[in-house]
């Protein structure tokens, strides 16, 4: 039995519509075996080396140069490895490199099986001199290939650094290697794939100059600059003081009329230019002559350095995203991005629209070689199936890299629906708590589609619904009533919609037979001229620029088909932006330009659907 419940989707921020799916890990698999890696500097296809080529680059290091031959034998591992460093100490070997420290073999200490390990045993040590033994290298290298399947790491001795040498993949122009190709490289939720820099989330945090300064029309003199206007120290009106006198600025003029070299000066610091500061503390006064460091580098330092959770917390206010500029929001580090198929590696298949992938997965076969295609063609069909669920159930706009935190909650249900029916089960009893919910009228005849393909599969599907549409396709009823609470809990009728309907002792009855109906109001409430926020171009997630006029004092209501926009546009927007400026919310309001009508309103209330109070104390 599967309970399929009205919980919106995970709000981690590693999720995404490929990852709940399942798609994402089929088209991990998919490059893994089919993918052709390509050099980041040349373009072309990276071919494995030959050992006399290794031989060859390795005697281009500078001579003197006194190198390990290493062979990594256990990389990022769990585990405790004692039989295979006996087997090693069996076979001659007597030193390893152990999670990056050099041990005797008989000294290695005993590993945490709980944590992950790197184990490279030393093969050879040498000095690079003009009258080096080739062959002895040449040797070396190929007990090293044989024990850690066809890769080679050199360690400069002194230094530490490192060449990586695979017996695979490697550029030999910028010496780019690719250790192995498998589908944790894929993984931007394992260390081995993701990159270093975002740790495979995609975006970074940096100081905004725009939050540190939220009002530009204040002078510095009033606290323009709202981390140091909160703190109680006198030191930081006297750095600015110093700081004014030395560049010939005024402390009382609004910060937007400073210059754009004074602005870049307190955001950024003085470089090299040394300045005089005077700092008074009760009785006593210093003077010092330094550089001053900046604003965005001040509070990036103490971010990093800080041990102190409510430091970091009250920094961390003045944070804002943006993609990483490393993997450029592709979230996987180098080695991934380098293997493609078809000119597309999976970060830029992934940013497709499932429409799109759909289409990219359905030409594939032409593109691939005879070879390839018999690889890759079971785990082609199981993505191309998945893919067309998603299409059918109407979310074709949807990317498989967007974030399933960002998804409306129609969207979400769909997509559980999606991946349960592409799991392909039969035999199974499925419960769904009103999948109708927040589902406009076009979109709930898909999700009925879904249902009835489940029923179909071979499965027992029951739902617990008030949709007109879900009532009628149904093939039996079970109506509860008549009334609620204490007047209800009795089966009032059950059968084929029809019966039901024929019966008629039930309200539900009632309604379908269109004996009872709900009247639409006659009289609208007039609109008040001029009394409206307006909304100018939104842009976050699906929405296009959209400007949109809220009247005041009427009630309200924002419709359309699941995933056009609504939630990003009313609450991701302008409940975020009106937070902000009503109560100085650290929340920020999706892309937009600006909100009209700010002053009308003194108060703004998102009443959600999370759960009122669970405690036992807590009663109606």
């Amino acid at each position: 039995a599967i309970s399929i419940e009205q919980k919106t989707t995970s709000k981690n921020p590693r999720s995404t519509v490929g990852t709940v799916t399942e798609i994402y890990d089929y088209l991990r698999l998919l490059y893994a075996r089919v993918g052709v890696p390509y050099s980041p500097a040349t373009g072309l296809p990276i071919e494995s080396q030959t050992i006399s080529q290794m031989v060859d680059l390795i005697l281009e290091i500078p001579e003197g140069t006194r190198l390990m031959i290493l062979a990594p034998l256990i990389r990022g591992r769990k585990g405790e490895y004692r039989k295979e460093i006996l087997d090693l100490q069996k076979r001659g070997f007597q030193r390893l490199i152990v999670d990056g420290r050099l041990f005797l073999i008989e000294e290695v200490p005993a590993l945490d099986k709980k944590l992950k390990h790197s184990i490279e045993v030393v093969v050879d040590r040498l000095v690079i001199k003009p009258d080096l033994d080739k062959q002895r290298l040449a040797d070396s290298l190929e007990t090293a290939l044989d024990l850690s399947d066809g890769l080679v790491y050199t360690q400069d001795a002194q230094t530490g650094a490192r060449q990586t040498f695979s017996a695979k993949f490697a550029c030999p122009e910028s010496g780019f290697t690719i250790d192995e190709i498998e589908p944790r490289l894929f993984s931007f939720n394992n260390p081995f794939g993701a990159c270093p820099d975002c740790d495979g989330l995609g975006a970074t945090l940096y100081f905004d100059p725009d939050l540190i300064v939220p009002d530009p029309g204040l002078s510095l003199a009033k606290g323009a600059i709202v981390p140091w206007a909160n703190s109680a120290s006198k030191y930081y009106g006297q750095t600015l003081t110093a700081l004014a006198k030395h560049y010939g600025f005024s402390l009382d003029a609004p910060y937007r009329d400073l210059s754009a070299k004074t602005k870049n000066l307190l955001m950024h610091g003085s470089g090299k230019e040394a300045i005089a500061f005077t700092y008074a503390d009760g009785g006593r006064s210093y003077r010092t002559t330094r550089a001053f460091e900046g604003l965005v580098p001040n509070f990036d330092r103490r971010y990093r350095e800080t041990d102190s959770e409510w430091v970091r917390e009250e920094l961390g206010k003045y944070q804002s995203k943006s993609a990483c500029e490393s993997c450029g929001g592709y979230r996987l580090k180098e080695a991934a991005r380098a293997v493609k198929i078809d000119g597309q590696h999976i970060g830029q298949v992934t940013e497709l629209s499932i429409g799109e992938a759909l289409a990219w997965a359905s030409n594939l076969p032409e593109v691939l070689t005879p070879k390839q295609q018999e690889i890759g063609e079971r785990i082609l069909r199981e993505i191309l199936e998945r893919l067309g669920f998603l299409n059918n159930v109407g979310l074709d706009y949807l990317t498989l890299s967007r974030a399933s935190a960002t998804l409306s909650g129609g969207e979400s249900q769909r997509i559980r629906l999606a991946s349960q029916i592409g799991s392909g089960l039969t035999g199974v009893l499925y419960v769904l708590d009103e999948p109708s919910i927040g589902l406009h009228q076009r979109d709930n005849d898909r999700l009925l589609k879904t249902l009835t393909r489940l029923r179909d599969l071979g499965n027992t599907v029951i739902v617990v619904e008030h949709d007109e549409e879900a009532i009628r396709s149904a093939d039996y009823l079970v109506d509860i009533g008549p009334g609620a609470g204490v007047h209800g809990g009795e089966i009032v009728a059950q059968g084929s919609p029809e019966a039901v309907i024929q019966a008629g002792e039930s309200l539900t009855a009632q309604y379908l037979a269109g004996k009872k109906g709900i009247e639409v109001a006659d009289v609208r409430r007039p609109v008040q001229k001029g009394r409206h926020l307006r909304v100018l171009k939104a842009r976050g997630n699906n929405l296009k620029d959209v400007t949109a006029t809220y009247p005041l004092g009427l009630l309200t209501c924002v419709t359309g088909v699941s995933g056009s926009g609504k939630s990003t546009l009313t609450l991701e927007t302008l409940y975020k932006a009106l937070s902000r400026s009503l109560y100085g919310s650290k929340d920020l309001p999706l892309p937009h330009d600006g909100i009209e009508g700010l002053a009308l309103v003194d108060k703004v209330i998102d009443i959600n659907q999370s759960p009122i109070g669970r405690t036992p104390r807590s009663n109606p």
